[in-house]
């Protein structure tokens, strides 16, 4: 049961913002935080949950705009230490994890000043989400998108290349991050022969491009997204 819990945990939590408690809403959002620069840059995430009765409440904290989540301090941290002081049902050690968007823009419940040390790594709450028991027991596969409700605007600018994962029924999803808990060793220079490493479903595609353009993805209140095989996360364009 719980390994189901973590699994579905970590298809809606995996970014900055992606579980901020808003509901779709129409017309062009408002961003309260702009963070630039963070393409390829790494970040970490401590997943808190907790059981109260048939509901299960999610927290997540992550070091992004803290730190770049040292090794030697991540690699120590034990999910038995953390769910102890916390009394937890349990934690997911999310990461290391790199970005690969160059900015986002983020508004809700991501913003706040709400801060937790693991380990001597600072990290700060993104997101408290509470999850019934039946979407506890659907838990997540690879490659199926998930609705993450979050309000944030993804910037990939020209010249950057982009890694896309195209359905059998085109629906194309942008990798925002890569992951490094699969395979440890995993780096830029090895994404654009990623499907060499992925096993993709029968009619998905992977492919690279460089931008000749700037490329936002917004997300005004639901945005979808998926992992692969290797815990990389992609948004649907």
């Amino acid at each position: 049961m719980k390994k189901s819990f973590a699994f579905l945990a970590i298809s809606l939590l995996l970014t900055i913002g992606e579980a901020c408690a808003q509901t779709p809403t129409q017309g062009t959002p408002t961003y309260e935080k702009t963070i630039a620069n963070l393409r390829n840059q790494r970040y970490c995430e401590v997943l808190i949950g907790k059981r109260d009765w048939l509901k299960l409440e999610v927290r997540v904290f992550n070091t992004q705009g803290l730190n770049l989540c040292p090794e030697a301090q991540w690699k120590a941290l034990t999910k038995e230490s953390i769910a102890n002081s916390y009394d937890a049902s349990f934690v997911l050690l999310n990461g290391p994890r790199y970005w690969m968007m160059d900015e986002i823009q983020a508004s809700g419940n991501t913003v706040n000043d709400v801060k937790k040390m693991f380990g001597g790594i600072e990290m700060n709450l993104r997101a408290t989400v509470k999850l019934s028991l039946l979407k506890q027991l659907m838990g997540s596969k690879n490659y199926t998108a998930n609705e993450v409700a979050r309000t944030t605007n993804f910037i990939y600018r020209a010249g950057s290349t982009i890694y896309e994962l195209t359905s059998p029924v085109d629906e194309v999803y942008v990798m925002q991050s890569y992951a490094q808990i699969v395979n440890p060793n995993l780096n830029m220079k090895d994404l654009p022969v990623l499907s060499e490493q992925l096993k993709l479903p029968a009619g998905w595609t992977y492919r690279s491009r460089v931008l000749d353009q700037d490329l936002s993805l917004v997300a005004n209140g639901i945005a979808y997204v998926l992992q692969d095989n290797l815990s990389n996360s992609y948004q649907r364009r």
